[in-house]
């Protein structure tokens, strides 16, 4: 772990060196990357920094304990100094664990309708203001760019971009179907009725990551729709852009966010390299599944992740066990989703030390090398 240390101790201090030099002032994107990188490292050089001090102070405690009028004070100073640095040590290991590499990109989200009807699309609005005062909560923006709305105020369909600062990062564990048990405002009986919507979380395409061909995408531009069919813009400005139409391949995006076409077209293409470059991990990881099914048996839970129970006032959260699990649904649909998802983070860094564990048990071959993967992003 030391040899890691100090990689990632001396490319913080070749960071900080880039971040005062004019040229990459003058780069935009360059820039924006050293200071990511930067906020990335400075948890753990703290830490470095703080047990160096440690280190020394707790060798000037351990040559008083030979002073007989100071020995008890000393063991007491020696005690609380070899405890702290057992936490750093810690922190230390949890910090250099794998990173997810899209965590600092921002997301297309995608809410869809499934079973329910039309209290499903109802359940697609009410996520939808959740995840909206969510990200407000941590200075992100949700910016709508398609929504399929109904009459009666849901949607069978929303497609929105959330930017900002880790994003990704926030939002990455919404993927899956959540299910509302509740009575609708339309129920005479008082009978509950469960519904669902699926939730996409993709990390949006960086320039480059994907290559796409504009040869194989059509560009229609129409006029932007309101709810109910009702124009809400006199100009052809809205932007569908098609991948592969006809094919089994095909992808259609559409943006109508803007008043301005080329804007639009402009974040239909992001939008479609980010499906596309989702479909691409998705087929990785979906190797990587069978590859491991095949050795120790497939462990992977029901598509459902999230469950509102309306009447019991309760969100249960089905990754999660113990305390952790159930929380009061009338502060989460509100926005208060940190908890919950500092509780999934938790539970995701535990079972990444269980693994490093059973790795650094199984030989020195299968250790260290494991650990260079911190800040992959």
């Amino acid at each position: 772990m030391s040899a890691r240390l100090q990689e990632l101790q001396s490319e913080f201090g070749l960071v900080e060196r880039r971040l005062g030099d004019p040229a990459a002032l003058a780069d935009g994107r360059e820039y924006a990357r050293l200071t990511r990188r930067h906020r990335e490292l400075l948890p753990l050089v703290t830490l470095l920094r703080e047990r160096e001090g440690l280190e020394g102070d707790l060798a000037g405690a351990r040559e008083l304990l030979t002073d007989p009028d100071m020995q008890e004070l000393a063991a007491g100073e020696v005690a609380a100094l070899t405890a702290r640095l057992a936490e750093i040590e810690g922190e230390l290991e949890v910090l250099l664990l794998p990173t997810d590499p899209n965590d600092a990109k921002d997301v297309i989200l995608e809410l869809r309708a499934g079973a329910g009807g039309a209290e499903a699309g109802l359940f697609v609005m009410d996520l939808l203001r959740m995840y909206t005062r969510y990200a407000e909560g941590l200075n992100l923006r949700v910016n709508v760019l398609d929504a399929n709305e109904s009459d009666l105020g849901g949607a069978s369909k929303v497609v929105a971009e959330v930017t900002g600062d880790h994003a990704f990062r926030a939002f990455k564990w919404e993927r899956g179907v959540h299910r509302v048990q509740r009575v609708p405002a339309t129920e005479s009986q008082g009978r509950i009725h469960t519904s669902t919507v699926t939730v996409a979380v993709l990390p949006e395409a960086e320039q480059g990551e994907v290559q796409l061909d504009l040869s194989e995408v059509r560009i229609d531009v129409f006029r932007s729709q309101g709810a109910g069919g009702q124009g809400v813009n006199t100009t052809d400005s809205a932007v569908r852009a098609v991948y592969r139409a006809g094919t089994p391949d095909e992808i259609m995006v559409v943006c109508q966010d803007g008043r301005s076409q080329i804007k639009n077209r402009e974040k239909a293409l992001v939008v479609l390299a980010s499906r596309l470059a989702e479909r691409e991990r998705a087929a990785r990881d979906e190797q990587e599944r069978h590859e491991r099914a095949s050795q120790v048996g497939s462990g992977d839970r029901s598509e459902k992740i999230r469950t509102y129970n309306y009447p019991q006032n309760r969100v249960t959260d089905h990754r999660l066990e113990g305390d952790d699990k159930n929380h009061p649904l009338d502060s989460v649909i509100e926005g208060a989703l940190t908890p919950v998802v500092a509780a999934l983070a938790r539970t995701e860094k535990e079972r990444q030390l269980v693994e490093m564990a059973a790795q650094d048990g199984a030989g020195p071959q299968d250790g260290p090398g494991r650990r260079g993967q911190h800040g992959a992003a």
